[in-house]
C-alpha cells in the first residue's frame, strides 16, 4: 500500500506544485495560458521571454477574401500554426458578400463593440498592401494597422464621415508624444464607395505611406531619435496586421477623441436601421516581406528555414534584441479544451496515473489490505 502512496502521490503533487510555477502569459493587460502566450502576447510583460510562443515569421502573400475558410472566428481556438489559418477574429462580426469575387464585410452594432482581424502571420518589415472601403458614418473608425506585441504600431486611420481623407499615424511601444506624429492626406475620391489600395511600406530605416501607388509621406527611423536619451522611437518590432472598424463616438471616450471621429454615432441612423450593422469593405491584402539580413545572418540558417521570431532581450537605445529562429510556434494542442486546472494536454496521462495510484491506495485502506 505505501509503496503505491509513494508512486501516486509525489506524481499528482509534482505536475500541479509545477504547473504553479510555470510562466504566465500576458496579453492587453490579461494573463493566463493557452491563447494567452500567442499573438499579442508581451514577453516583457510574462513572467519570462520565452512565455510567449514564438511569433510566426512573415511570408509573402496575397490574400484575396474569395471566402471565410482561412479566418478562424474565434481567436481563441488558434494554437499558433499560421499554415492552417491565414486570419483571426478578435471580436465582432464578419461576413462575406460573395459579389465581384468576394469581399469580406467587417461589422459594427451598438452591442458588439466593432470588429477586428489579426493576421497569424508577423511581419518584420515590409510592405503591406490594403485593397478597401471605409465607413461612412460620424464617431466610426475603419483602421488598417501593424501592431506589435509590444505595442509598435503602424495606422492608416478614416475617421467619421470624412470620405476624401486618410490619416498616417505611428507609435513607439505605446508611447504617446507630446507632439503628434500623424498626418492627414486628402483629395480622395469618395472612400465609402470607392475601393483604395492603402500602402504601408515599413524599412529598417524609413517608413512609408501610400495611396493607390502615390507616396503621400515619409518618416525617416533617424528622424525620431531622442536627442536628449538616444532612444529610438521608430517601430522596430514584429507586427501583425490588423483590420478593424470600431466605435470612437460613444459615451465612453474622451471628448477629444469624438471630435477626431467626426461627433457621437447615430444608431438611429437609416443605414443602421436597414442593415443592422454599420460596415467597412476589404477586398484583399497583399504582403510583401522585408525580413532583416542581419538576423537571418545571425541565425545561422537560411531564410527559408526560419519559421519565427522571438524576443531575447531588452536590446539598447530602445530597440529590443531579437533572434530569427526555427523554433516552433505551436501550443502543441493545448488549446481551451486541453487546459484545465491549469493542467496542459499531454500531462494528463501523468494527473491520471498519479490519481489511479492514490485510488488504489485508498481502496486497500478501506478494505483493510
Amino acid at each position: 500500500m505505501l509503496s503505491v502512496i509513494s508512486v501516486g502521490l509525489p506524481i499528482l503533487v509534482a505536475i500541479l506544485a509545477g504547473e504553479g510555477v510555470k510562466a504566465t502569459s500576458c496579453e492587453y493587460g490579461f494573463c493566463g495560458k493557452g491563447h494567452f502566450c500567442l499573438g499579442g502576447c508581451n514577453p516583457f510583460s510574462s513572467r519570462a521571454l520565452d512565455s510567449c510562443k514564438p511569433a510566426p515569421v512573415c511570408q509573402d502573400a496575397e490574400y484575396a477574401f474569395t471566402d471565410d475558410s482561412r479566418i478562424l472566428s474565434n481567436a481563441t481556438f488558434f494554437e499558433g500554426d499560421a499554415t492552417e489559418y491565414d486570419w483571426v477574429l478578435d471580436q465582432g462580426n464578419i461576413f462575406n458578400t460573395n459579389n465581384t469575387g468576394g469581399e469580406l464585410a467587417l461589422t459594427l452594432t451598438e452591442k458588439n463593440g466593432g470588429t477586428r482581424l489579426s493576421s497569424t502571420r508577423y511581419v518584420h518589415y515590409g510592405t503591406i498592401t490594403a485593397r478597401l472601403k471605409t465607413s461612412r458614418w460620424n464617431g466610426v473608425i475603419t483602421a488598417f494597422i501593424t501592431m506589435s506585441d509590444i505595442k509598435d504600431e503602424i495606422d492608416w486611420e478614416f475617421a467619421g464621415s470624412a470620405t476624401n481623407e486618410g490619416q498616417s499615424n505611428f507609435f513607439w511601444q505605446g508611447f504617446i508624444p507630446d507632439k503628434n506624429n500623424g498626418g492627414t492626406h486628402g483629395d480622395l475620391s469618395d472612400t465609402f464607395s470607392n475601393y483604395h489600395d492603402f500602402t504601408i511600406d515599413w524599412q529598417p530605416d524609413t517608413l512609408t505611406w501610400s495611396i493607390d501607388g502615390k507616396v503621400v509621406r515619409t518618416v525617416k527611423r533617424s528622424d525620431t531619435v531622442d536627442p536628449s536619451t538616444g532612444i529610438v522611437r521608430y517601430p522596430t518590432t514584429p507586427s501583425r496586421i490588423q483590420l478593424s472598424i470600431w466605435p470612437a463616438g460613444i459615451p465612453s471616450s474622451a471628448a477629444g477623441t469624438v471630435a477626431w471621429a467626426g461627433g457621437m454615432i447615430d444608431w438611429n441612423d437609416p443605414d443602421y436601421k436597414a442593415a443592422g450593422h454599420f460596415y467597412i469593405l476589404v477586398k484583399s491584402v497583399t504582403v510583401k516581406c522585408s525580413n532583416s539580413p542581419a538576423l537571418i545572418a545571425s541565425s545561422n540558417s537560411t531564410a527559408a528555414n526560419i519559421t519565427s521570431y522571438v524576443y531575447t532581450g531588452n536590446g539598447t537605445n530602445g530597440v529590443p534584441a531579437l533572434a530569427y529562429t526555427n523554433r516552433s510556434t505551436d501550443l502543441n494542442g493545448v488549446g481551451r479544451g486541453m487546459n484545465i486546472l491549469g493542467v496542459e494536454g499531454g500531462k494528463w496521462q501523468l494527473v491520471v496515473l498519479g490519481l489511479t495510484g492514490l485510488f488504489v491506495a485508498g481502496s486497500q485502506i478501506a478494505l483493510g489490505l
